[in-house]
């Protein structure tokens, strides 16, 4: 089996290719997610269908289902744990959106762009209280543990940014620290619950994988908002940059500026509303100053440590997945 890590910074594989071996019982998710997101109120309602009537990719959930079946049989209750952890994923957005007044998700009308931020709060909530409750109606009270401790991360990750904005000084350590509780938690989560409910023995290096794996995608989608098309990523290039959020390209690259780049950079971040010229001179500060090749290095590091991860572990299909799923992570477009 070659590594694929070797082709990092080759063409990235399709999602799909990923998720071939579990494509039937990703296809059950979906249905899984509308029945245990049942509302039974109509504003509910109304904002879940809109929702869900466009599936995201459900790379969380292919995940769980791979780690599932890594030296196990496909276990039956595998559909609901991935139908939960993509609840809490659009739980998820749908509060970041609303923090970060988006108004765009994937191309699409935010919540809080079609409603209000105070429905947008309460959605979330709604669809991470569904998928908790779903599972312990099942009994998978360990499940429920991984899930729950995944999701405070989260917060303290959502509250670490907050704390970041505006901060030019917010140093590669707490990017880091960031980014693992961000992403990296719910991504490492899915791949312990699938351990959960398959092989029980590979909880630990699944779960150390799914961190990586998370850390390497968050790099690289920092990396899209400075080399992004938004007709491909489905929103603005430079949108982090417009919310002066801190995030690896602009941090190593802020090491080599010169003193006139960086207080330009610093002045940009005084900006309540950066305009075209500013995010795109900014971007290209970062571009010369290699920001963007040390973030690209960063993420290889960390899809290498991911790799590592997956050593030893019983060869099958699934296995081949989660390790395509690194190229994926690295060198997505979208």
């Amino acid at each position: 089996m070659t590594n694929p890590t070797s082709a990092l910074v080759q063409a990235p594989l399709d999602l799909s290719r990923i998720q071939a071996p579990v494509r039937a019982r990703l296809d059950l998710v979906a249905e899984e997610i509308r029945r245990v997101a049942v509302p039974d109120f109509s504003m509910i309602e109304e904002v879940n269908a809109y929702l869900l009537a466009v599936p995201g990719k459900f790379f969380r959930p292919t995940l769980l289902l791979l780690s599932s079946e890594v030296g196990a049989d496909p276990p039956e209750d595998a559909v609901t744990l991935a139908a939960a952890v993509e609840l809490v994923h659009i739980a998820t957005l749908v509060h970041d959106d609303a923090v970060d007044h988006s108004p765009l998700r994937r191309g699409m009308p935010t919540v809080n762009a079609l409603w209000t931020h105070q429905i947008a709060i309460i959605m979330g909530d709604y669809l991470y209280s569904r998928s908790v409750a779903e599972l312990a109606r099942l009994g998978k009270l360990e499940a429920v543990r991984v899930l729950a401790a995944a999701a405070n991360e989260m917060s303290v990750g959502e509250m670490r940014q907050l704390l970041s904005y505006d901060d030019v000084s917010f140093t590669e350590g707490e990017y880091f620290r960031l980014i693992a509780a961000k992403t990296a938690s719910l991504m490492s989560a899915a791949c312990e619950m699938g351990a959960l409910a398959g092989n029980k023995a590979y909880r630990a290096p699944l779960r150390r994988f799914g961190r990586a794996l998370g850390m390497a995608f968050q790099i690289a989608d920092d990396m899209l908002d400075y080399t992004g098309n938004a007709d491909v990523t489905g929103k603005p290039a430079g949108l982090d940059l417009r919310g002066r959020k801190v995030t690896l390209p602009l941090v190593g690259a802020l090491r080599e500026m010169s003193p006139a780049e960086v207080e330009q950079v610093r002045h940009v971040f005084t900006m309540v509303e950066p305009g075209d010229a500013e995010v795109r001179d900014t971007i290209e500060l970062v571009r010369r100053n290699g920001g963007l090749d040390y973030a690209q290095r960063k993420a290889v590091e960390y899809a290498d440590s991911a790799e590592a991860a997956l050593a030893g572990l019983a060869p099958c299909p699934a296995l081949d997945g989660l390790r395509h799923s690194v190229v994926y992570a690295v060198n997505r477009s979208r």
